[in-house]
Parts: C-alpha cells; structure tokens; sequence
C-alpha cells in the first residue's frame, strides 16, 4: 500500500485477522526521542546509524528518516521520502539554519547537532533525562493485522496547542549497497521510520490506526510510536510499544 491512514473514530473489527497482539505500555520518566536525518548515500552516517542503534532503550526512542537529496548520486535508498527531507526542513528554519545535512540528530524536537558526536549524545541523553515531562502518553489494545495497526490512546497533561504524531518503524534493515558514496558495502540501518502522520488532537482519550506499508518484509520486526509535540516542533510526550 502507497499510504498511511489515520483514524480517530472507533474502527469496526476487521475479518481475516492473522495476528493479534494486545500490549500496553508507558514511560514513567520523561521520554527521549531521538530523530536522525539519515542516508544510504552518505558515507559519513553509518557511524551515526550505529550509534543510534547503541543508545536506543526503553526511555530513549531512536527515530531514523531517510532524506531524498542523497539519491542523485547513484544510489536511490529505498527508505528515501521526499517528506522526510521536507520535515528536516521544518527543524531548519526552526533552528534558523540555513542549510540541511547528514547526519542530524535532533534531540525532543528543541536542538541539533551532529549525529555520530557521541560525547554530544551522551550529554544530552543525561541533561533530558533529568527534566520533569509536561504530559505523558499510553497506549493499550494494540492489534497488528495483515496490513493495519490498530491501537488506543490516552493522554494526561494535553495542552492547546498539541499534535500527535503517529510513527511505524522498522526495527532493523540490511541493504546491499551497490553504487554511490557507500557502494560495495552493507549498511545496517536500524529504527526506520517508514510511514509517519500527525494531526491536531483535542481529546486526551481516542483509537487511531496506521496502515502498514508495502515496504515492510514478513521477516520486520515493528515498533509502533506515539509522540506529543506542539506547534513550534517541541516533543513534549512519547511512548513506543514493539509490535
């Protein structure tokens, strides 16, 4: 399927149902959400790839786009969106940058730098870590099927100006890499963001879906994340639960 779908009105059973997986989950501390801006076409992001797949725990959520603007050199990365670079684009002109690079790391929407400076991470990870969150997120009934990921919410501490973000993510992906900067290797590429939308949200209690997208392979492992941000980008809340 080419898109996603997202729903807040209660969805009617779905028949030939062949998985069904009922978890719950929430982060007690404030949650870390971590967005590399990221590339097959790039040779200095695997280093930050790997990091990212390092640091990722039950508190910190690891986020990987894959931008579009690497793919005229040869290599065309199959996880490349076109509204990946646009959302990296957003941060820009939050940040007021002038330009856009590989890799990015974002750190709850409020700051970036390099993605593969490691001390720069860890000293983030401990500074977020110690702020107090201003709402918090769950999620409870979630129900994989063949091609849909049906799910419940509730919310505690919305404020006026919040949005949810819905993210499917592929858990981890090797890739052959035939031409470009990374020709000739195999990338490990992990927490691939492969479909994302988000909306204004006025109800702290909701059910929502999320199509699966042809790209995924029987063999994924998937993670299903909800994030809180508002208006200026700002990550406020965010839980994650594997599918």
């Amino acid at each position: 399927m080419k898109s996603t779908v997202l729903t807040l009105f209660i969805i009617p059973f779905l028949l030939g149902a062949t998985f069904h997986a009922e978890k719950e989950t929430t982060l007690e501390n404030n949650p870390i959400v971590l967005e590399l801006f990221t590339s097959q076409g790039c040779s200095s992001c695997p280093p930050a790839d790997k990091l990212l797949k390092q640091v990722k725990s039950n508190n910190i959520i690891a986020l990987s786009y894959h931008v579009d603007y690497w793919n005229y050199i040869g290599w065309k990365d199959p996880f490349s969106k076109e509204e990946f670079t646009n959302k990296q684009r957003k941060y820009g002109s939050k940040f007021y940058s002038s330009t856009i690079y590989t890799p990015q790391l974002v750190v709850n929407g409020r700051e970036h730098f390099v993605g593969s400076n490691r001390q720069k991470l860890k000293q983030k990870i401990t500074q977020y870590a110690k702020q107090k969150p201003k709402s918090n997120i769950s999620l409870s009934k979630v129900i994989k099927d063949d091609d849909i990921v049906n799910f419940d919410y509730k919310i505690e501490g919305l404020q006026s100006d919040d949005n949810l973000r819905i993210v499917l993510v592929i858990d981890e992906r090797r890739t052959s890499v035939k031409r470009g900067e990374n020709r000739n290797r195999e990338l490990v590429n992990s927490n691939i963001v492969i479909s994302e939308q988000k909306f204004k949200i006025d109800k702290t209690i909701g059910k929502g879906s999320i199509i699966i997208p042809e790209i995924v392979e029987e063999k994924d492992n998937l993670s299903l994340v909800l994030i809180i941000e508002n208006d200026a980008l700002d990550i406020n809340a965010a839980t994650q639960v594997n599918l």
